[in-house]
């Protein structure tokens, strides 16, 4: 009786690990469009307040990365309904976390930076040093490459997990170096690094 049950149990748990690799292996099968797009979006919205931050207004222009969730996500929307069902999952959903975790507190930290730049918000009442806004994009840039390489290694693919590594670690000893504007091009380059180039490598991967 306890050997059935034995049985029992080990078969249990081959099914569930079996099914997890499923997910992992499907998720990642259809992770190549929406990186590609999230990485397109980022380098975008980069270029795009770089310029208008330089030339008409200040940093004011970081109140349009709010604009990106929703570029994002009807882009999102619009590749669901091209690409196999994913059923929802512990993969899934542990993604899924990791992503909106991300987006809640630099998305949250571009609002408030976007704020003060405008005059909204004192300065005074937020940070007392100026310094902080040369931090801030390499602080994203780390995060955006934590949040990546965790990615990589929920569904277990290398290439994500390096890039995540090379795009944080890079993005943020890089915009220590770029004052202003200017730490928003090192944006663009972790977005084409952790994104783009790994959606890339995927979709090249499916082709064969």
């Amino acid at each position: 009786m306890e050997e059935k049950q034995n049985l029992t149990i080990e078969r249990s748990l081959e099914i569930i690990r079996e099914s997890i690799e499923r997910n992992q292996q499907t998720i990642n099968k259809n992770a190549a469009l929406p990186l590609m797009w999230w990485g397109a979006c980022v380098v975008v919205f980069s270029l795009l307040i770089a310029y208008l931050w330089k030339n008409h207004g200040g940093p004011a222009w970081n109140l349009l990365w709010v604009a990106i969730w929703l570029a994002g996500y009807v882009g999102e929307w619009m590749i669901a309904k091209r690409r196999e069902d994913i059923p929802t999952s512990f993969v899934g959903k542990t993604i899924g976390h990791v992503w909106s975790t991300f987006g809640i507190f630099c998305c949250g930290v571009g609002i408030i930076l976007g704020l003060i730049g405008s005059g909204i918000i004192p300065m005074e009442l937020i940070m007392p040093k100026m310094y902080v806004f040369g931090c801030i994009t390499s602080i994203i840039s780390l995060c955006f490459g934590i949040a990546t390489t965790i990615m990589g290694l929920v569904i277990r693919n290398r290439v994500i997990q390096v890039c995540g590594i090379i795009a944080g670690f890079g993005g943020f000893f890089g915009a220590l170096h770029f004052p202003g504007h200017s730490q928003l091009y090192v944006m663009a380059a972790v977005a084409v690094i952790g994104l783009i180039v790994p959606g890339l490598m995927i979709h090249l991967q499916n082709q064969k």
